[in-house]
């Protein structure tokens, strides 16, 4: 093998490692700012989740597209087009003075990702030729993306304290420059294909998703029964309905449904889409209450996801050894069973908790998301030919970013709804009239009296037990229903991929060789 081809192809992996990786960070390295954002840019809960759901949401509505332009102009200019886009959309965020500004650059951010990700796969199967390499290319790569999901966190927490919440922005800004640099070098120049853009598809999607979040966000504060709210929901279900069924006609649609009729890679892409929903959603509500509710500091709040993180970086690996004996099942099934046991386990505990009393919890959500990364990835791009490469990417990545959307939006408005109600009770009862509600509310973001660490602590005692108590039951209600989703998912997985015969790494090359008739394939793909 010749030595400056190897180095060449180490440094291509790492190009591809590290932007996913910084990809991923960006889905929850903002997570442990949000108190700080909110209470900088006077922020409720509504507005930090749009700033979380500004970047997920352009990022799913668009990474299909992002897949197509790759395969029409060509993947490796597409994807440095993409970093530089992500590079630009930080620099601006971590300048933004108001929240209208932040969630415009995170939404810029979401394109320049959603231009880079469909690719990065795809370059990684042309690159690593090889089946054996490939395969631990692939678990690379996956184990990669994976630990950024979970290192975010870790970082963040500590960086907001010392340095502020600009700098979870700025520290993309010199990797995506250095990626930038090092991807002109060492990324092959694959010739682009034909292929016509689908941007019916695209217009029916993002608009379909834009307002079914709207809708989710901004259902618990103006009212579920709100003209504005039923309007936006019932636009988006016939937007989405009609989405479908524009793609089951084209000959080259941005999304192939009949993938879907392959047990195997639709338990596959329903794993990764919901391991996003129950993760994502936790993630992004477990800062708010550490911060303001139990009056942790940013690092503190970021220090306890260590324990996550250690059992992502043990069980990455470990899942792609287990893919490659046993097959799909077995990981994914535990994984999703271990994500629903830790996320369950978590209403266990309210804001008296100790932290030694709840680590099992993080300890099991580690485990069960690091065994579910490698698997998808593996099951998915093993089973698909090489002309289905960006799309089959491109729907991993899509379905897992739209898992976090609508995570965060759905688990968001159960929290909201019953937060507001609790509250609203609670607060009637000390004779707190109701239009204070929706400020008080806003509380544990940091936005009520541009309060630090614990900022309902500017509030009377009764009322701050009330807010703390209603947030509480808020989280509760939430996490039990991402746990029940979580468990419902694994029955399903464990159900679709029961007869479906294990894929190991030999499997690439036959994948490469010929379609599996499992996966029907379009003329234009044969």
């Amino acid at each position: 093998m010749d030595g400056s081809s190897a180095r060449r192809r180490r440094l291509a992996l790492l190009v591809l490692c590290v932007t996913m990786f910084m990809s991923m960070l960006d889905n929850v390295i903002v997570n442990n700012a949000l108190p700080r954002i909110g209470q900088d840019l006077h922020a409720g809960i509504s507005g930090l989740q749009w700033i979380a759901e500004g970047y997920s949401l352009v990022y799913a509505a668009l990474v299909l597209t992002g897949g197509a332009l790759g395969d029409r102009y060509g993947r490796t200019r597409v994807f440095r087009l993409g970093l530089a886009l992500f590079t630009a959309g930080s620099a601006l965020a971590a300048l933004a003075g108001t929240l209208g500004v932040l969630v415009g650059a995170r939404m810029l951010q979401g394109v320049g990702a959603a231009l880079l990700t469909p690719g990065s796969l795809a370059l990684l199967r042309h690159v690593f030729t090889d089946e054996r390499e490939r395969a631990g290319a692939i678990a690379t790569w996956s184990g990669v993306s994976a630990l950024g999901l979970s290192v975010g966190p870790v970082v963040g927490g500590p960086m907001v304290e010392h340095l502020g919440w600009a700098s979870v922005f700025w520290i993309n800004v010199p990797i995506g420059a250095a990626g930038l640099l090092l991807a002109a070098r060492v990324l092959p120049d694959i010739p682009p294909r034909p292929r016509r853009i689908d941007l019916g598809g695209l217009a029916l999607s993002a608009t379909g998703l834009a307002l079914l979040v709207y809708a989710l966000v901004e259902g618990p504060s103006r009212g579920w029964t709100d003209a504005r709210v039923l309007g936006c929901g019932a636009a988006a279900v016939v937007l989405l309905l009609a989405f479908l069924a524009l793609e089951l006609r084209l000959a080259e649609p941005m999304l192939e449904l009949r993938l879907f009729r392959d047990g195997a890679l639709g338990g596959a892409l329903l794993s990764g889409f919901m391991v996003s929903f129950g993760m994502f959603g936790a993630l992004f509500f477990l800062p708010l209450m550490m911060q303001g509710t139990l009056g942790w500091s940013p690092a503190a709040a970021g220090y306890a996801g260590l324990p996550m993180t250690a059992m992502l970086v043990v069980a990455a690996p470990l899942s792609g050894r287990l893919t490659a004996r046993y097959g799909p099942r077995p990981p994914l099934v535990l994984g999703l069973a271990l994500c629903a046991a830790g996320l369950g386990g978590l209403a266990l505990y309210g804001d008296h908790a100790r932290y030694p009393e709840y680590l099992w919890t993080l300890f099991t959500m580690g485990l069960g998301m690091g065994l579910t990364f490698t698997p998808v990835s593996i099951a998915v791009m093993m089973r698909v030919p090489p002309a289905q490469t960006g799309m089959a990417s491109a729907a991993i990545n899509t379905l897992r970013e739209l898992g976090g959307v609508l995570g965060i939006a759905v688990l968001g408005a159960v929290l909201t709804d019953r937060l507001t109600g609790s509250l609203t009770a609670a607060l009637h009862r000390l004779g707190v009239p109701p239009d204070a509600v929706g400020p008080i509310a806003d509380a544990p973001t940091g936005a009520l009296h541009g309060g630090g660490p614990g900022a309902a602590a500017a509030l009377p005692g009764p009322v701050r037990d009330a807010v703390d108590g209603a947030f509480i039951d808020g989280i509760h209600l939430a996490v039990l229903c991402g746990a029940a989703a979580l468990a419902v998912t694994a029955v399903l997985v464990a159900v679709l991929l029961g007869r479906a015969r294990p894929v190991g790494p030999g499997d690439a090359d036959a994948a490469g060789r010929q379609p599996r008739p499992a996966v029907p394939v379009g003329a234009h793909q044969a």
